[in-house]
């Protein structure tokens, strides 16, 4: 493949040594550049030397030599030139808001293991880059490595923000839409009909400087909104991290304005930055509930009830977690969260005992590589990678303990769809990433996952992870998107037959 054709990536780190474990997370074959803020010595160019040579052995093409910044201008505007040159199509930055190590009482400021200028570094590239969108119309895909992340750990497990895992869904016309975060704001791509195989976009949406990473979800009318977290500056120097919320109510139609929930943490320039991702679910009654990690790393929530006032962040109190939490919807149309413990594989749930009632927490026995928990297509269920084998497992409420279900060549999450016909019976499909980031489908007999579930590698590889929707005409259609922002798609030869796809379509 020519380095024309490759996939075009560039690495922006403080120094030569941050960008070494930024190369290494780029597996695939790419034309690919690094741009550090500034020099580093002699050790640590020698280690980037080493890392882009074994990049090189995997494939990726080194389109220049590490460029340094000369610091003349601003950062932030040497970025921007430099991508105006180079015209990266995915950014792999340095964490911009790592977590902390502890915390220094008396000048009221946490501490980091890592050094300041990472965050600012990225924080620069993730204006410059937004900027460079908005000019060029050209989509970036950004993602950000997770500070203290294992450096063995595979690149899947290491992002700073969760994989978007249901990023297509069936809007209140039937009509489908795909949205996907990128560093100018959210990316939308639109059917134009129902069942049809013309599509529009991508479309830049309106919005505010939000971070790289998004949460979509649909209530029971079929309005599709979405979470993200913004950052704002402070009249006293700094920035505040607040999570945000927008609704399309039709297809195609323009977004909600962007409406602030504001931070579990607020009016603390330290203590706000270090707000989890949101993760929401809506119950039966069609309160819609929104999750986050507090400073403190143990949960926060907020709920805006079938009436559309917001009650006040509320705190639980329990388990220190990681910045990953995932919500699902029981039987009975409840709303449970699960997240991955801070310092450690295990799975911690909390579930509310009855309407009306309290939040209960409750340590699984459940234990789960980072970065895999999603939710389940069936009511109340959990996917989840093993920690140990790298094999998807599915956890159903009551089971004494989880069933792998095959498919440990892949990375990342799986998700799904439940109530698929298929020659006389019900299934629930799924799908995941598989090698080199292709799209693998499966499916087992809806509440027997220990009936094994079939794999089929579908090719079409995808630089996000696949998404798959269950449509009201009883259409399965996955998705999938390219680094260069071109979208493909596929749809179910039959509602009750095989199950088996047509080909790939791509807008």
């Amino acid at each position: 493949m020519t380095t024309a054709a490759l996939p075009r990536v560039t690495v922006v780190a403080a120094q030569h040594r941050d960008a070494v474990l930024l190369v290494a997370q780029q597996q695939d074959a790419a034309a690919l550049g690094v741009l550090c803020a500034r020099s580093d010595d002699k050790e640590g160019r020698a280690a980037l030397d080493r890392a882009l040579a074994e990049a090189e052995s995997r494939g990726c093409r080194v389109v220049h030599a590490p460029r340094t910044l000369t610091g003349e201008s601003g950062t932030k505007e040497e970025l921007l030139r430099q991508f105006l040159e180079l015209r990266p199509q995915r950014l792999l930055l340095p964490d911009p808001d790592p977590v902390r190590v502890g915390y220094d009482r008396s000048a009221g400021v946490p501490l980091h293991d890592v050094p300041p200028e990472q965050a600012a570094t990225a924080l620069d590239a993730l204006a410059a880059a937004r900027e460079y969108q908005h000019s060029t119309g050209e989509p970036v895909f950004v993602d950000c490595r997770r500070a203290g992340a294992d450096a063995s750990a595979d690149a899947a497990t290491v992002v700073r923000y969760p994989c978007t895992t249901r990023w297509l869904t069936e809007g209140f016309d039937g009509r489908l839409s795909a949205f996907l975060p990128s560093a100018g704001g959210v990316l939308r791509w639109t059917q134009d009909e129902q069942g049809g195989r013309a599509w529009k976009g991508p479309e830049l949406l309106a919005g505010p400087s939000l971070m790289p990473g998004l949460s979509v979800l649909r209530d029971q009318h079929g309005f599709v909104h979405l979470l993200a977290l913004r950052r704002t500056p402070r009249k006293d120097g700094g920035e505040d991290v607040a999570v945000v919320k927008a609704a399309q109510y039709r297809a195609g139609g323009p977004l909600t304005p962007w409406h602030s929930l504001g931070s579990p943490n607020p009016g603390d320039r330290y203590k706000s930055r270090e707000v989890g991702f949101p993760a929401a679910g809506f119950d039966a009654s069609g309160t819609l509930f929104v999750f986050a990690r507090n400073f403190g790393h143990s949960l926060s929530f907020r709920a805006q009830g079938a009436d559309g006032r917001w009650a006040p962040w509320q705190h639980l109190r329990g388990a220190r977690i990681a910045d990953e939490l995932v919500t699902v919807t029981t039987a009975r149309g409840g709303v449970e969260v699960y997240a991955r413990a801070r310092d450690s594989t295990a799975v911690v749930r909390w579930h509310k005992s009855g309407a009306g009632g309290g939040w209960t927490e409750d340590r699984t026995a459940l234990s789960a590589a980072p970065g895999s928990l999603s939710a389940g297509p069936e009511p109340g269920t959990l996917l989840f990678r093993d920690p140990h084998t790298n094999e998807p497992c599915v956890w159903q409420p009551g089971a004494v303990s989880a069933v792998p279900i095959g498919g440990a060549d892949g990375v990342g999450p799986v998700t799904g769809v439940l109530g698929v016909q298929a020659e006389g019976w019900t299934y629930s499909a799924l799908v995941r990433s598989g090698p080199g980031g292709s799209c693998v489908v499966g499916a087992h007999v809806q509440g027997r996952p220990d009936a094994g579930v079939w794999w089929n590698d579908l090719g079409a590889h995808s630089s996000r992870m696949p998404a798959m929707v269950h449509d009201r005409m009883g259409t399965v259609t996955l998705a999938t998107v390219d680094v260069r922002g071109r979208l493909s798609w596929t749809s179910r030869l039959s509602p009750n037959g095989p199950f088996e796809f047509g080909s790939w379509h791509t807008t």
